[in-house]
Protein backbone atom coordinates (compact mmCIF):
# COMPACT_ATOMS: atom_id res chain seq x y z
CA UNK A 1 0.00 0.00 0.00
CA UNK A 2 3.14 2.10 0.70
CA UNK A 3 4.69 1.55 -2.76
CA UNK A 4 0.90 2.28 -4.06
CA UNK A 5 0.26 5.67 -2.03
CA UNK A 6 4.66 6.39 -3.19
CA UNK A 7 3.83 6.04 -7.07
CA UNK A 8 0.62 8.10 -6.75
CA UNK A 9 2.46 11.38 -4.78
CA UNK A 10 5.57 10.45 -7.57
CA UNK A 11 2.48 11.13 -10.49
CA UNK A 12 1.29 14.47 -8.80
CA UNK A 13 4.84 15.76 -9.06
CA UNK A 14 5.41 14.98 -12.54
CA UNK A 15 2.39 16.49 -13.10
CA UNK A 16 3.32 19.64 -10.86
CA UNK A 17 6.84 19.60 -12.51
CA UNK A 18 5.17 19.24 -15.95
CA UNK A 19 2.92 22.04 -15.67
CA UNK A 20 5.26 24.91 -14.49
CA UNK A 21 7.11 23.76 -17.37
CA UNK A 22 4.34 24.72 -20.12
CA UNK A 23 3.17 27.32 -18.00
CA UNK A 24 6.69 29.28 -17.39
CA UNK A 25 6.51 29.02 -13.78
CA UNK A 26 9.65 29.77 -11.79
CA UNK A 27 10.65 30.28 -8.42
CA UNK A 28 10.07 34.29 -7.35
CA UNK A 29 13.09 34.07 -5.16
CA UNK A 30 15.58 32.77 -8.21
CA UNK A 31 14.27 36.49 -9.78
CA UNK A 32 12.09 34.21 -12.25
CA UNK A 33 9.25 34.73 -14.40
CA UNK A 34 6.13 33.59 -13.77
CA UNK A 35 4.21 32.37 -16.38
CA UNK A 36 1.09 34.24 -16.57
CA UNK A 37 1.78 38.63 -16.85
CA UNK A 38 0.35 41.02 -14.29
CA UNK A 39 -2.87 41.71 -15.81
CA UNK A 40 -2.56 45.30 -15.46
CA UNK A 41 0.73 45.09 -17.23
CA UNK A 42 -1.00 42.79 -19.81
CA UNK A 43 -3.86 45.37 -20.87
CA UNK A 44 -1.44 48.02 -21.34
CA UNK A 45 1.03 45.71 -23.76
CA UNK A 46 -2.01 44.36 -25.75
CA UNK A 47 -3.04 48.11 -26.08
CA UNK A 48 0.01 49.22 -27.44
CA UNK A 49 0.10 46.12 -29.87
CA UNK A 50 -2.84 47.20 -31.40
CA UNK A 51 -1.78 50.83 -31.58
CA UNK A 52 1.41 50.05 -33.01
CA UNK A 53 2.16 48.72 -36.61
CA UNK A 54 4.81 46.27 -37.36
CA UNK A 55 5.27 44.42 -34.10
CA UNK A 56 7.39 41.32 -33.43
CA UNK A 57 5.57 38.20 -34.88
CA UNK A 58 6.11 36.81 -30.96
CA UNK A 59 3.47 39.97 -29.94
CA UNK A 60 0.58 37.64 -31.34
CA UNK A 61 0.93 35.27 -28.14
CA UNK A 62 -1.03 35.44 -25.49
CA UNK A 63 1.20 35.74 -22.98
CA UNK A 64 3.78 38.99 -22.65
CA UNK A 65 5.87 37.00 -19.90
CA UNK A 66 5.40 33.88 -19.90
CA UNK A 67 5.74 32.92 -23.79
CA UNK A 68 7.44 35.68 -24.37
CA UNK A 69 7.18 38.57 -26.38
CA UNK A 70 10.34 39.98 -27.84
CA UNK A 71 11.31 42.94 -26.55
CA UNK A 72 9.87 42.49 -23.24
CA UNK A 73 11.30 41.68 -19.55
CA UNK A 74 9.45 39.94 -16.79
CA UNK A 75 10.23 39.45 -13.20
CA UNK A 76 7.53 38.17 -10.82
CA UNK A 77 5.00 38.90 -13.52
CA UNK A 78 5.73 42.48 -14.09
CA UNK A 79 7.26 44.01 -17.08
CA UNK A 80 10.67 45.51 -15.74
CA UNK A 81 12.05 46.20 -18.93
CA UNK A 82 10.51 47.22 -22.84
CA UNK A 83 13.77 46.85 -25.43
CA UNK A 84 12.09 47.65 -29.39
CA UNK A 85 15.26 49.50 -30.67
CA UNK A 86 14.97 49.41 -34.63
CA UNK A 87 12.03 47.22 -35.06
CA UNK A 88 10.15 49.29 -37.37
CA UNK A 89 7.59 50.34 -35.04
CA UNK A 90 4.87 52.89 -36.40
CA UNK A 91 2.23 54.39 -34.45
CA UNK A 92 1.97 56.72 -31.22
CA UNK A 93 3.32 56.74 -27.75
CA UNK A 94 -0.21 56.62 -26.03
CA UNK A 95 -0.96 56.92 -22.21
CA UNK A 96 -1.09 53.15 -21.94
CA UNK A 97 2.26 52.76 -21.71
CA UNK A 98 2.35 54.49 -18.44
CA UNK A 99 0.29 51.55 -16.72
CA UNK A 100 3.71 49.84 -16.76
CA UNK A 101 4.61 51.18 -13.44
CA UNK A 102 7.37 48.28 -12.43
CA UNK A 103 9.70 49.29 -15.77
CA UNK A 104 13.16 50.49 -15.66
CA UNK A 105 14.11 50.89 -18.61
CA UNK A 106 12.13 52.01 -22.04
CA UNK A 107 14.21 51.50 -25.01
CA UNK A 108 12.17 52.72 -28.24
CA UNK A 109 15.09 54.32 -30.31
CA UNK A 110 15.03 53.77 -33.48
CA UNK A 111 11.79 53.67 -35.00
CA UNK A 112 11.19 56.37 -37.10
CA UNK A 113 7.46 55.06 -37.54
CA UNK A 114 6.57 56.21 -34.04
CA UNK A 115 5.27 59.71 -34.08
CA UNK A 116 2.37 62.13 -32.36
CA UNK A 117 3.47 64.15 -29.07
CA UNK A 118 4.90 62.44 -25.78
CA UNK A 119 2.19 61.40 -23.57
CA UNK A 120 2.37 62.78 -19.97
CA UNK A 121 1.91 59.59 -18.46
CA UNK A 122 5.50 58.53 -19.21
CA UNK A 123 6.10 60.68 -15.83
CA UNK A 124 3.55 57.62 -14.22
CA UNK A 125 6.65 55.59 -14.71
CA UNK A 126 8.48 56.11 -11.23
CA UNK A 127 10.78 53.34 -11.15
CA UNK A 128 12.16 54.20 -14.89
CA UNK A 129 16.35 54.07 -15.12
CA UNK A 130 16.51 54.91 -18.14
CA UNK A 131 14.43 56.17 -21.19
CA UNK A 132 15.76 56.16 -24.87
CA UNK A 133 13.44 57.64 -27.28
CA UNK A 134 16.10 58.82 -29.61
CA UNK A 135 16.31 58.60 -33.61
CA UNK A 136 12.27 58.47 -33.73
CA UNK A 137 9.31 60.73 -35.16
CA UNK A 138 8.17 62.37 -32.29
CA UNK A 139 6.83 65.88 -32.05
CA UNK A 140 5.34 68.46 -29.84
CA UNK A 141 6.62 69.70 -26.73
CA UNK A 142 8.85 67.83 -23.95
CA UNK A 143 6.51 67.16 -21.08
CA UNK A 144 6.66 68.27 -17.46
CA UNK A 145 5.38 65.25 -16.19
CA UNK A 146 8.90 63.82 -16.88
CA UNK A 147 10.11 65.78 -13.73
CA UNK A 148 8.55 63.23 -11.87
CA UNK A 149 11.09 60.43 -12.91
CA UNK A 150 13.08 60.80 -9.92
CA UNK A 151 15.35 57.40 -10.16
CA UNK A 152 16.30 58.61 -14.14
CA UNK A 153 19.48 57.86 -15.00
CA UNK A 154 19.89 57.88 -19.18
CA UNK A 155 17.63 60.84 -20.90
CA UNK A 156 17.94 60.36 -24.48
CA UNK A 157 15.07 62.17 -26.80
CA UNK A 158 17.68 63.29 -29.43
CA UNK A 159 16.94 63.23 -32.95
CA UNK A 160 13.49 63.76 -32.88
CA UNK A 161 11.44 66.44 -33.78
CA UNK A 162 10.37 67.98 -30.36
CA UNK A 163 9.22 71.61 -29.95
CA UNK A 164 8.76 74.11 -27.05
CA UNK A 165 10.88 75.22 -23.90
CA UNK A 166 13.36 72.62 -22.19
CA UNK A 167 11.01 72.56 -19.31
CA UNK A 168 12.50 73.32 -15.94
CA UNK A 169 11.38 70.11 -14.20
CA UNK A 170 13.94 68.53 -15.43
CA UNK A 171 15.69 70.39 -12.84
CA UNK A 172 14.09 67.60 -10.37
CA UNK A 173 15.66 64.37 -12.11
CA UNK A 174 18.82 64.31 -9.00
CA UNK A 175 19.89 61.06 -10.29
CA UNK A 176 20.43 61.86 -13.93
CA UNK A 177 23.94 61.98 -15.60
CA UNK A 178 23.09 61.72 -19.21
CA UNK A 179 20.79 64.23 -20.73
CA UNK A 180 20.39 64.36 -24.40
CA UNK A 181 18.19 66.52 -26.47
CA UNK A 182 19.99 67.62 -29.10
CA UNK A 183 18.88 67.28 -33.05
CA UNK A 184 15.77 68.70 -31.92
CA UNK A 185 14.03 72.38 -32.87
CA UNK A 186 13.80 73.70 -29.05
CA UNK A 187 13.49 76.59 -28.06
CA UNK A 188 13.86 79.49 -25.25
CA UNK A 189 16.24 79.95 -22.62
CA UNK A 190 17.99 77.60 -20.29
CA UNK A 191 15.57 76.93 -17.16
CA UNK A 192 17.30 78.56 -14.25
CA UNK A 193 15.83 77.15 -10.67
CA UNK A 194 14.50 79.73 -8.38
CA UNK A 195 12.60 79.65 -5.12
CA UNK A 196 9.43 78.14 -6.77
CA UNK A 197 10.80 76.41 -9.91
CA UNK A 198 13.63 73.82 -10.60
CA UNK A 199 16.47 73.93 -12.99
CA UNK A 200 19.53 72.48 -15.02
CA UNK A 201 21.82 74.09 -12.46
CA UNK A 202 20.39 71.29 -9.61
CA UNK A 203 21.30 68.17 -11.53
CA UNK A 204 24.95 67.94 -9.79
CA UNK A 205 25.25 64.35 -10.87
CA UNK A 206 25.06 65.17 -14.56
CA UNK A 207 28.04 64.17 -16.59
CA UNK A 208 26.66 65.23 -20.45
CA UNK A 209 24.80 68.25 -21.19
CA UNK A 210 23.71 67.92 -25.01
CA UNK A 211 21.47 70.35 -26.03
CA UNK A 212 23.32 71.20 -29.85
CA UNK A 213 21.11 71.45 -32.89
CA UNK A 214 18.13 73.26 -31.74
CA UNK A 215 17.00 76.65 -31.70
CA UNK A 216 17.75 77.64 -27.99
CA UNK A 217 18.46 81.23 -27.44
CA UNK A 218 19.32 83.90 -25.01
CA UNK A 219 22.26 84.33 -22.78
CA UNK A 220 23.83 81.08 -21.29
CA UNK A 221 22.94 81.79 -17.51
CA UNK A 222 25.62 82.06 -14.93
CA UNK A 223 24.15 80.13 -12.42
CA UNK A 224 23.86 77.25 -14.94
CA UNK A 225 27.36 76.15 -13.99
CA UNK A 226 28.95 75.56 -10.27
CA UNK A 227 31.86 74.18 -8.90
CA UNK A 228 30.44 70.87 -7.68
CA UNK A 229 29.14 70.05 -11.09
CA UNK A 230 30.50 66.76 -12.67
CA UNK A 231 30.07 67.71 -16.27
CA UNK A 232 32.52 66.37 -18.85
CA UNK A 233 30.66 66.93 -22.37
CA UNK A 234 28.88 70.55 -22.48
CA UNK A 235 27.67 70.53 -26.14
CA UNK A 236 25.75 74.28 -27.30
CA UNK A 237 26.49 74.30 -30.47
CA UNK A 238 24.25 74.84 -33.41
CA UNK A 239 21.75 77.30 -31.41
CA UNK A 240 21.03 80.89 -31.12
CA UNK A 241 22.54 81.52 -28.27
CA UNK A 242 23.80 85.61 -27.40
CA UNK A 243 26.05 87.05 -24.61
CA UNK A 244 28.73 86.14 -23.30
CA UNK A 245 30.34 82.90 -22.30
CA UNK A 246 29.42 83.23 -18.34
CA UNK A 247 33.07 82.91 -16.16
CA UNK A 248 31.05 80.17 -14.06
CA UNK A 249 31.97 77.69 -16.88
CA UNK A 250 35.63 77.68 -15.33
CA UNK A 251 34.17 76.40 -12.63
CA UNK A 252 33.41 73.16 -13.95
CA UNK A 253 36.96 71.22 -13.68
CA UNK A 254 35.69 68.06 -14.97
CA UNK A 255 34.91 69.19 -18.40
CA UNK A 256 36.57 67.55 -20.81
CA UNK A 257 35.02 68.44 -24.36
CA UNK A 258 33.39 72.45 -24.84
CA UNK A 259 31.48 72.87 -28.14
CA UNK A 260 29.87 76.85 -28.25
CA UNK A 261 30.12 76.64 -31.88
CA UNK A 262 27.84 78.09 -34.00
CA UNK A 263 26.01 80.65 -31.96
CA UNK A 264 25.50 84.50 -31.88
CA UNK A 265 27.86 84.47 -28.93
CA UNK A 266 29.62 88.08 -27.65
CA UNK A 267 31.74 89.70 -25.22
CA UNK A 268 35.69 88.78 -24.95
CA UNK A 269 36.69 85.37 -25.61
CA UNK A 270 36.46 84.11 -22.24
CA UNK A 271 40.00 84.44 -20.28
CA UNK A 272 39.55 82.47 -16.91
CA UNK A 273 39.31 79.02 -18.73
CA UNK A 274 42.76 77.91 -17.75
CA UNK A 275 41.03 76.41 -14.75
CA UNK A 276 39.82 73.74 -17.00
CA UNK A 277 42.57 71.74 -16.97
CA UNK A 278 41.14 68.49 -18.32
CA UNK A 279 39.59 69.61 -21.20
CA UNK A 280 40.89 68.03 -24.57
CA UNK A 281 38.84 69.72 -27.41
CA UNK A 282 37.99 73.49 -27.21
CA UNK A 283 35.23 74.95 -30.38
CA UNK A 284 34.44 78.46 -29.68
CA UNK A 285 33.71 78.90 -33.83
CA UNK A 286 31.58 81.17 -35.87
CA UNK A 287 30.29 83.44 -33.26
CA UNK A 288 30.65 87.34 -32.74
CA UNK A 289 33.34 87.93 -29.89
CA UNK A 290 35.17 91.03 -29.23
CA UNK A 291 38.12 91.91 -31.06
CA UNK A 292 41.24 90.77 -28.51
CA UNK A 293 44.22 88.79 -29.08
CA UNK A 294 44.72 84.92 -27.96
CA UNK A 295 43.68 84.46 -24.34
CA UNK A 296 46.17 83.44 -21.96
CA UNK A 297 44.77 79.57 -22.00
CA UNK A 298 46.01 79.06 -25.42
CA UNK A 299 49.22 78.71 -23.50
CA UNK A 300 48.16 76.66 -20.55
CA UNK A 301 45.78 73.74 -21.36
CA UNK A 302 48.15 71.46 -21.81
CA UNK A 303 45.37 68.55 -22.11
CA UNK A 304 44.45 70.13 -25.11
CA UNK A 305 44.30 67.14 -28.46
CA UNK A 306 41.55 70.00 -30.75
CA UNK A 307 41.66 73.79 -30.42
CA UNK A 308 39.23 75.28 -32.61
CA UNK A 309 37.90 79.17 -33.45
CA UNK A 310 37.65 79.81 -36.30
CA UNK A 311 35.70 82.95 -37.85
CA UNK A 312 36.59 84.73 -34.27
CA UNK A 313 38.38 88.46 -34.14
CA UNK A 314 41.48 87.12 -33.07
CA UNK A 315 44.78 89.38 -33.66
CA UNK A 316 47.99 89.41 -32.79
CA UNK A 317 50.83 86.51 -32.29
CA UNK A 318 49.38 82.93 -32.14
CA UNK A 319 50.88 81.47 -29.13
CA UNK A 320 53.69 78.79 -29.99
CA UNK A 321 53.33 77.11 -26.89
CA UNK A 322 49.87 75.63 -28.33
CA UNK A 323 51.82 73.63 -30.68
CA UNK A 324 53.93 71.87 -27.92
CA UNK A 325 51.20 70.48 -25.92
CA UNK A 326 51.37 66.68 -25.78
CA UNK A 327 48.82 65.50 -27.23
CA UNK A 328 47.75 68.61 -29.55
CA UNK A 329 46.44 67.17 -32.74
CA UNK A 330 45.02 70.00 -34.84
CA UNK A 331 44.58 73.59 -34.21
CA UNK A 332 42.18 75.21 -36.69
CA UNK A 333 41.81 79.56 -36.91
CA UNK A 334 41.01 79.79 -39.79
CA UNK A 335 38.71 83.88 -40.46
CA UNK A 336 40.83 85.45 -37.91
CA UNK A 337 42.70 88.64 -38.04
CA UNK A 338 45.97 87.22 -36.73
CA UNK A 339 48.47 89.38 -38.06
CA UNK A 340 52.41 88.90 -36.28
CA UNK A 341 55.37 86.72 -37.98
CA UNK A 342 54.10 82.83 -37.63
CA UNK A 343 56.31 80.34 -35.74
CA UNK A 344 55.06 77.18 -34.16
CA UNK A 345 58.71 77.30 -32.17
CA UNK A 346 61.31 74.44 -31.96
CA UNK A 347 59.01 72.07 -29.47
CA UNK A 348 56.49 70.36 -31.42
CA UNK A 349 54.03 68.26 -30.27
CA UNK A 350 54.27 64.26 -31.87
CA UNK A 351 50.56 64.01 -32.13
CA UNK A 352 49.91 67.57 -34.55
CA UNK A 353 48.56 66.83 -38.07
CA UNK A 354 46.72 69.94 -38.86
CA UNK A 355 47.21 73.56 -38.20
CA UNK A 356 44.57 75.89 -40.20
CA UNK A 357 45.55 79.32 -40.34
CA UNK A 358 43.80 79.90 -43.60
CA UNK A 359 42.74 84.00 -44.29
CA UNK A 360 44.24 85.80 -41.82
CA UNK A 361 46.65 88.69 -41.62
CA UNK A 362 50.29 87.07 -41.60
CA UNK A 363 52.47 88.15 -43.27
CA UNK A 364 55.83 86.37 -42.38
CA UNK A 365 56.18 82.60 -41.44
CA UNK A 366 59.55 81.45 -39.79
CA UNK A 367 59.31 77.59 -40.19
CA UNK A 368 60.10 74.82 -38.04
CA UNK A 369 61.73 71.52 -39.34
CA UNK A 370 60.42 69.62 -36.70
CA UNK A 371 57.46 69.86 -38.26
CA UNK A 372 56.23 68.02 -41.57
CA UNK A 373 52.19 67.60 -41.93
CA UNK A 374 49.27 70.07 -42.85
CA UNK A 375 49.88 73.61 -42.35
CA UNK A 376 47.47 75.81 -44.56
CA UNK A 377 48.22 79.56 -44.79
CA UNK A 378 46.17 80.32 -47.89
CA UNK A 379 44.37 83.39 -47.73
CA UNK A 380 47.53 85.40 -46.06
CA UNK A 381 49.51 87.96 -47.23
CA UNK A 382 52.62 85.68 -46.91
CA UNK A 383 51.15 83.53 -49.79
CA UNK A 384 51.20 86.81 -52.56
CA UNK A 385 55.29 86.76 -51.46
CA UNK A 386 57.75 84.33 -50.07
CA UNK A 387 55.59 81.09 -49.82
CA UNK A 388 53.72 82.08 -52.90
CA UNK A 389 54.52 78.63 -54.46
CA UNK A 390 54.89 76.32 -51.77
CA UNK A 391 52.24 73.72 -50.48
CA UNK A 392 51.21 75.83 -47.64
CA UNK A 393 49.67 78.26 -49.40
CA UNK A 394 47.21 75.38 -52.02
CA UNK A 395 44.17 75.53 -51.47
CA UNK A 396 43.13 71.83 -49.14
CA UNK A 397 42.06 69.13 -51.12
CA UNK A 398 38.72 69.19 -51.06
CA UNK A 399 37.93 65.10 -51.93
CA UNK A 400 41.18 63.83 -49.49
CA UNK A 401 41.35 59.85 -49.53
CA UNK A 402 39.14 58.29 -46.53
CA UNK A 403 39.01 55.14 -45.17
CA UNK A 404 36.69 51.97 -46.38
CA UNK A 405 37.40 48.83 -44.78
CA UNK A 406 38.97 46.29 -46.69
CA UNK A 407 37.28 44.07 -49.11
CA UNK A 408 40.33 42.81 -51.37
CA UNK A 409 39.84 39.26 -49.98
CA UNK A 410 36.75 38.85 -51.62
CA UNK A 411 37.30 39.80 -54.88
CA UNK A 412 34.45 41.37 -57.13
CA UNK A 413 32.06 39.29 -55.37
CA UNK A 414 28.65 41.51 -55.78
CA UNK A 415 25.43 41.34 -53.60
CA UNK A 416 21.97 42.32 -54.03
CA UNK A 417 20.59 45.91 -53.62
CA UNK A 418 19.30 45.15 -50.18
CA UNK A 419 22.57 42.83 -49.27
CA UNK A 420 26.41 43.67 -48.07
CA UNK A 421 29.18 41.65 -48.18
CA UNK A 422 30.38 40.80 -45.21
CA UNK A 423 34.26 42.14 -44.73
CA UNK A 424 34.94 38.45 -42.51
CA UNK A 425 33.26 35.77 -44.38
CA UNK A 426 33.14 37.13 -47.20
CA UNK A 427 29.32 36.14 -47.91
CA UNK A 428 26.21 38.21 -48.89
CA UNK A 429 24.03 39.04 -45.77
CA UNK A 430 21.09 41.84 -44.26
CA UNK A 431 23.72 43.93 -42.31
CA UNK A 432 22.64 46.30 -39.12
CA UNK A 433 23.54 49.44 -41.04
CA UNK A 434 23.64 53.46 -39.37
CA UNK A 435 25.48 56.49 -39.24
CA UNK A 436 28.10 57.10 -36.91
CA UNK A 437 28.25 61.02 -35.54
CA UNK A 438 31.43 61.49 -33.26
CA UNK A 439 30.76 65.05 -32.08
CA UNK A 440 34.51 65.83 -30.79
CA UNK A 441 37.07 63.58 -32.13
CA UNK A 442 40.60 64.73 -31.26
CA UNK A 443 41.93 63.78 -35.09
CA UNK A 444 41.81 65.26 -38.75
CA UNK A 445 43.49 62.93 -40.70
CA UNK A 446 40.78 59.84 -42.26
CA UNK A 447 43.26 57.92 -44.52
CA UNK A 448 45.50 56.72 -41.08
CA UNK A 449 43.86 53.50 -41.35
CA UNK A 450 45.32 52.84 -37.60
CA UNK A 451 42.60 54.61 -36.20
CA UNK A 452 39.72 53.04 -38.12
CA UNK A 453 41.19 49.25 -37.46
CA UNK A 454 40.74 50.22 -33.65
CA UNK A 455 36.75 50.97 -34.05
CA UNK A 456 36.41 48.24 -36.07
CA UNK A 457 37.48 46.23 -33.39
CA UNK A 458 36.32 48.33 -30.60
CA UNK A 459 32.84 47.21 -32.50
CA UNK A 460 33.13 43.66 -32.85
CA UNK A 461 34.64 42.79 -29.06
CA UNK A 462 32.33 45.07 -27.33
CA UNK A 463 29.20 44.16 -29.40
CA UNK A 464 30.12 40.27 -29.41
CA UNK A 465 30.05 40.10 -32.77
CA UNK A 466 32.50 37.73 -35.02
CA UNK A 467 36.24 39.16 -35.19
CA UNK A 468 36.05 40.66 -39.06
CA UNK A 469 32.27 41.05 -39.02
CA UNK A 470 32.11 45.20 -39.28
CA UNK A 471 32.29 47.18 -42.31
CA UNK A 472 33.19 51.70 -42.36
CA UNK A 473 33.20 53.61 -45.09
CA UNK A 474 32.97 57.02 -46.06
CA UNK A 475 34.25 58.97 -42.97
CA UNK A 476 34.05 62.99 -43.36
CA UNK A 477 33.33 66.01 -41.88
CA UNK A 478 30.07 67.45 -42.21
CA UNK A 479 28.46 70.80 -42.40
CA UNK A 480 28.09 70.54 -38.22
CA UNK A 481 31.81 69.27 -37.66
CA UNK A 482 31.27 65.72 -36.59
CA UNK A 483 32.83 63.12 -38.06
CA UNK A 484 30.34 61.09 -40.01
CA UNK A 485 31.04 57.19 -40.69
CA UNK A 486 29.00 55.06 -42.43
CA UNK A 487 28.53 51.54 -40.42
CA UNK A 488 27.45 47.74 -41.00
CA UNK A 489 27.44 45.14 -38.33
CA UNK A 490 26.82 41.20 -39.92
CA UNK A 491 25.54 38.59 -38.04
CA UNK A 492 27.54 35.33 -36.66
CA UNK A 493 25.75 33.25 -38.44
CA UNK A 494 23.12 33.39 -41.68
CA UNK A 495 21.76 36.39 -43.20
CA UNK A 496 19.71 37.90 -40.38
CA UNK A 497 19.82 39.09 -37.31
CA UNK A 498 17.11 37.82 -34.86
CA UNK A 499 14.83 40.78 -33.37
CA UNK A 500 16.52 39.83 -29.76
CA UNK A 501 20.06 40.50 -31.57
CA UNK A 502 19.03 43.97 -32.98
CA UNK A 503 17.66 44.96 -30.62
CA UNK A 504 20.62 44.42 -27.81
CA UNK A 505 22.80 46.04 -30.25
CA UNK A 506 20.54 49.30 -30.94
CA UNK A 507 20.38 49.50 -26.74
CA UNK A 508 24.24 49.54 -27.05
CA UNK A 509 24.59 52.38 -28.85
CA UNK A 510 21.98 54.44 -27.70
CA UNK A 511 22.37 53.26 -24.26
CA UNK A 512 26.38 54.08 -24.89
CA UNK A 513 27.03 50.83 -23.30
CA UNK A 514 29.08 50.50 -26.55
CA UNK A 515 32.38 52.78 -25.68
CA UNK A 516 34.09 54.04 -28.95
CA UNK A 517 38.26 54.39 -28.70
CA UNK A 518 38.90 57.29 -26.84
CA UNK A 519 39.93 59.57 -29.30
CA UNK A 520 36.67 59.48 -31.12
CA UNK A 521 34.92 61.40 -28.28
CA UNK A 522 31.45 61.80 -27.62
CA UNK A 523 29.18 60.24 -30.25
CA UNK A 524 25.35 59.46 -30.92
CA UNK A 525 24.34 56.88 -33.53
CA UNK A 526 21.21 56.88 -35.87
CA UNK A 527 20.29 53.19 -36.93
CA UNK A 528 18.45 52.24 -40.26
CA UNK A 529 15.66 50.13 -41.01
CA UNK A 530 16.21 46.62 -40.69
CA UNK A 531 15.55 44.00 -43.19
CA UNK A 532 14.37 41.66 -41.23
CA UNK A 533 14.04 38.18 -42.54
CA UNK A 534 10.22 37.72 -43.83
CA UNK A 535 9.65 41.74 -44.35
CA UNK A 536 8.83 44.00 -46.83
CA UNK A 537 10.21 47.86 -47.99
CA UNK A 538 6.78 49.87 -47.79
CA UNK A 539 7.10 53.21 -47.03
CA UNK A 540 10.66 53.32 -46.20
CA UNK A 541 10.24 51.00 -42.98
CA UNK A 542 10.18 46.92 -43.90
CA UNK A 543 6.95 45.56 -42.53
CA UNK A 544 5.90 41.60 -42.35
CA UNK A 545 2.11 42.79 -43.57
CA UNK A 546 0.88 41.67 -39.86
CA UNK A 547 1.41 42.40 -35.85
CA UNK A 548 -0.45 45.45 -34.68
CA UNK A 549 -3.69 47.24 -36.10
CA UNK A 550 -3.34 50.84 -35.14
CA UNK A 551 -2.61 53.82 -37.27
CA UNK A 552 0.02 55.90 -37.37
CA UNK A 553 -1.72 58.96 -39.03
Amino acid sequence: MAALEFFFFFLVLLFYAGTQGILGFTNPDDGGILGFTNPDDDRALQSLKDQWKNTPPSWEKSDPCGTPWDGITCNNSRVTAMGLSTMGLQGRLEADIGELTELRSLDLSFNPGLIGSLTPNLGNLEKLNILILAGCGFTGQIPDELGNLSELTFLALNSNNLTGPIPPSLGKLSNIYWLDLADNKLSGSFPISTSTSPGLDQLLKAKHFHFNKNQLSGSIPRNLFSYDMELIHVLFDGNKLSGAIPDTLGLVQTLEVLRLDRNSLTGPVPSNLNNLTNVNEFDLSNNSFEASEAPTWFSTLTTLTTLILEQGSLYGSVPQKVFSFPNIDQVKLKDNSFNDTFSMGDSIGGSLQLVDLQNNQISSVTLSSGYTNSLVLVGNPVCKTSLSNTAYCQNPDLNPKTYATNLANCGNKLCSPDEKLNPQSCKCAYAYEGTLYFRGPSFRELSDSNIFHSLESSLWNKLNLTPGSVFLENPFFNINDYLQIQLALFPPTGKYFNRSEVARIGFAMSNQTYKPPHQFGPYYFIASPYHFQGTTLQGGLYTSGGGGGGSCN
